[in-house]
């Protein structure tokens, strides 16, 4: 067994193996790998070394996540829908009590 499916196992993490190409059972992770295949490794004149080729790879993916808009999310960015999620979500008030167990209080 691999160094990551061990880490996994003593964490008592359980791991699902899905056959390549499956978009039925992963759909999001099929369309996030096509993107990256044909928007960046087909068109870009990649360098060969790591060292080169991270600083593109952060270039691209932060397009990707902050300025390309996706049709799965109406258009939106991932970063402005993440932005727009979390700003809607509602957190309990009773939480904010002082005594409770998730309240924040200086000390």
């Amino acid at each position: 067994m691999a160094e990551f499916e061990d880490a996994c196992e003593k964490k008592g993490l359980r791991l699902f193996v899905l056959p390549p190409k499956s978009p039925q059972m992963n759909g999001a992770v099929e369309r996030c790998n096509g993107a990256w295949r044909y928007e960046f490794y087909a068109v870009y004149d990649l360098p060969r070394s790591v060292e080169a080729i991270n600083p593109i790879l952060d270039s691209f993916q932060r397009l990707y996540n902050h300025h390309r808009p996706h049709g799965a999310l109406g258009g939106k960015t991932p970063s402005h829908s993440l932005a727009q999620r979390t700003a809607n979500e509602t957190h309990p008030s009773h939480i904010h009590e002082p005594g409770h167990p998730l309240a924040f209080e200086a000390r």
